[in-house]
């Protein structure tokens, strides 16, 4: 048996929570639990280049290939100072599981690099991306791993890591998703996770008879996901009454006006100063009485201690494992229904399957095309995770997880575990 490492990060020891809770929900097999429980592959490198000023800067990169039963591994790579190897081998899983879950052809994978990019030019940047992939290339390609975007990166960083690929293994544009559309990118990507969110929020609120017209919501994080979020549930009739970034929370209980916010955002960078809104505190935002809370930020930022302060009656997950495992049990015995992240974010990467479609079989599809199929996907994933739910009477995250894990173990014992 292989011994499974226990002091993990916060993401990482709150997936294997909810993988465990599921796994004993399903009576699965010891030997299959430590299969599902291994990452296949993880890669720790020095990612060093040279300022513009030639001062020497060392970096530590990593890749975690998490399991790829099901398809390539497929997950993001994020550019922020507290990646190490434990967070991203729990975003790994994750990935996984939600590439499962919305029964896409992938496996999970995720990669990173300790940094702050914002202390970092556009040209030191670039280098910094093209050494990375100069390091993990050789565990990269269209058939074997394919980053995506994720915190700290765009679409410009995946059209540099294309072609510091592809300069060395031969023209690749399906080795990275979330590219610029005018080298290979897919029409829609940029809003999909955010899209593919409101999506599953759409399907519930007809499962469980919400109005939105009717109900409030509030936005933790206004980057790409949150805004997007944000912007398409106020387009639903939700009245978003607070968003917040590293600058504070916004309030206005009459609602944000969301396409001024995100202008004010793109001008400044920041949401302070904005205008007819209140700044209050960023924990504020988690004891606001609203109808929706959507974390759609960093891990973990729902922790033990602000769970009894959550006045919420729904989350919807938008960020990777928002909230750790001890905040959870507090919210369900509080009645809070969570919508969990394997579900809620998984637009982003189904999206990016399409791309890899496109890519392979190139030829381009219109985003109504995107955006219908991404429909399909999300809301048939949030009727099967429903269903089951209600069926067994589990959490809605105990759901989601057995239906990935069954397909992920089914995968495995085909192919001779």
């Amino acid at each position: 048996m292989v011994e499974i490492k226990t002091e993990q990060s916060g993401v990482y020891q709150t997936a294997l929570a909810n993988f465990d809770r599921a796994a004993d929900e399903m009576g699965l097999e010891d030997e299959m639990r430590t299969l599902l429980k291994t990452p296949f592959r993880k890669v720790e490198v020095n990612v060093s280049f040279r300022k513009n000023d030639d001062s020497l800067v060392v970096l530590n990169g990593y890749r975690v290939q998490y399991n790829g039963a099901r398809g390539p591994f497929k997950g993001g790579i994020r550019y922020h100072p507290d990646v190490d190897m434990d967070e991203v081998c729990g975003l790994a899983a994750l990935m996984a599981w939600k590439t499962s879950l919305v029964d896409i052809p992938f496996g999970g994978g995720k990669g990173g690099v300790s940094v702050n990019p914002k202390e970092l030019t556009t040209s030191e940047l670039e280098r910094l991306t093209r050494k990375f992939i100069a390091r993990i290339g050789r565990v990269l390609g269209p058939f074997r791993d394919i980053p995506a975007p994720d915190v700290n990166t765009n679409p410009q960083v995946m059209a540099w890591i294309m072609d510091e690929y592809s300069s060395r293994y031969g023209y690749s544009p399906g080795v990275v998703t979330g590219k610029p559309v005018h080298l290979g990118g897919s029409s829609g990507r940029v809003e999909a996770t955010g899209r593919g969110a409101v999506y599953v929020f759409e399907e519930f609120a007809q499962l469980e008879n919400w109005v939105p017209g009717d109900m409030t919501a509030a936005v933790e994080g206004f980057g790409n996901a949150g805004t997007h979020v944000a912007q398409f549930l106020s387009d639903l009739g939700v009245k978003v009454v607070c968003v917040s970034d590293t600058s504070g929370a916004y309030y206005d209980g009459n609602g944000i006006n969301i396409s001024a916010a995100i202008s004010h955002k793109r001008e400044n960078r920041k949401l302070e100063g904005l205008a007819g809104a209140e700044r209050i505190l960023n924990e504020a935002l988690f004891g606001l009485d609203i109808d929706l809370l959507v974390p759609a930020a960093l891990g973990c930022s729902i922790r033990e201690e602000k769970a009894e302060d959550v006045r919420a009656r729904t989350i919807l997950e938008v960020a990777n494992s928002p909230v750790t495992d001890e905040a959870e049990r507090i919210l369900e015995d509080r009645g809070i229904m969570i919508i969990p992240d394997i579900l809620s974010s998984a637009g982003g990467v189904t999206v990016s399957y399409f791309e890899w479609v496109q890519n392979i079989q190139q030829f381009t599809w219109h985003e109504e095309k995107v955006n219908a199929e991404l429909r399909k996907i999300m809301r048939k994933a949030s009727n099967e995770v429903h269903a089951l739910s209600r069926e067994k009477n589990l959490q809605l995250r105990t759901a989601a997880f057995m239906k990935a894990i069954d397909r992920v173990a089914r995968a495995e014992q085909s192919r001779g575990a």
